[in-house]
């Protein structure tokens, strides 16, 4: 199942590799505490295998010793303690132990998980923890946890996995909806300019949890005649966004759709709770109405599916 259980020859060349990020269970679960011993009070994790497993004794001796290796938790926590980190092609697989000090059984249903690396965010998706199943008391239980290259921020190949980790990120609804910049945008706008963006995002009302929103910035017609508009594109998930092909149509104060096209995109990539700012150019061919009697006084532009 893992990697490196096929690498190692003894015991002590196994390691866990990632950070251990702890949280209070009632931040997690709906459980009361467990009312005994001091809130400091020292908690060793039993490893606990999912029924459903069938892996071989070695594997579980291995899990058992790095189960052991890791440092006590405070009573009534959960915590992801990282195991080891794979990159692919495709996805980046993370082995971790999820524990709880709490003496009871728990449950832990949908969350969300950030992949963090050294004073970075790689990261985030949502997992059900159902699949996991009840964890038993002051238990420590093996799972792996796959982010996709949508799930992440980077490229994979420019992930780094000498330090990383995994941790609950309980504020993805409440997060402050921020601007984000793509590159050329941070080069050719003014300062003055980036702060009204940044203030007009801090003032909108952001879009609901799950939704995407497009916002009018800009429109004008160019030189050559064609139309472009500027669109702040809303990302209002828990997950990165990635565009690559696009269709989009503009209204004018009529109410009428006075421009409709498809466009390509190259690496436009809009992060969770964020919003950025995007040129669409539309050429004359993609007109539904003649210049001279597009009013661009009021408009809106949005994918026609909306």
């Amino acid at each position: 199942m893992l990697s490196f259980f096929k690498r190692k020859k003894d015991t002590e060349d196994y390691k866990n590799t990632g950070s251990d990020n702890s949280i209070s269970a009632k931040d997690l679960v709906n459980v009361e505490g467990s009312g005994e011993g001091d809130e400091n009070e020292e908690v060793y994790t039993e490893l606990s295998i999912h029924p459903e497993w069938n892996i071989p004794q070695e594997q579980e001796y291995v899990f058992r010793f790095l189960n052991n290796e890791l440092s006590p938790l405070k009573r009534d926590e959960v915590s992801l303690s990282g195991i080891e980190i794979e990159k692919t092609k495709k996805e980046v697989i993370c082995t971790a132990f999820v524990r709880s000090s709490i003496n009871q059984a728990i449950e832990i249903g949908t969350v969300t998980l950030i992949l963090i690396g050294e004073n970075e965010i790689y990261g985030r998706k949502e997992f059900d923890f159902t699949e996991i199943g009840h964890l038993p008391a002051n238990s420590s239980r093996p799972w792996q946890f796959v982010f996709q290259q949508q799930d992440l921020y980077k490229p994979i190949e420019k992930i780094e996995t000498e330090t990383w980790g995994l941790a609950f990120d309980l504020q993805s609804e409440n997060r402050n909806h921020t601007l984000d910049l793509a590159e050329s945008w941070e080069k050719s706008l003014a300062d003055e300019d980036k702060e009204k963006l940044r203030n007009m995002v801090a003032s909108m009302t952001p879009p609901k949890p799950g939704e995407v929103q497009f916002v009018g910035l800009q429109s004008k017609f160019r030189e050559d005649g064609k139309l472009q508009v500027s669109v702040l594109i809303q990302n209002g998930t828990d997950q990165n966004i990635k565009l690559e092909q696009l269709p989009l149509v503009v209204e004018d104060a009529s109410g009428e759709i006075v421009a409709q096209g498809g466009f390509v995109l190259e690496d436009l990539q809009i992060k969770p709770n964020t919003s950025k700012p995007w040129n669409f150019v539309f050429p004359t061919s993609l007109f539904t109405k003649d210049r001279s009697e597009i009013d661009l006084t009021t408009w809106r532009a949005y994918p026609p599916q909306e």
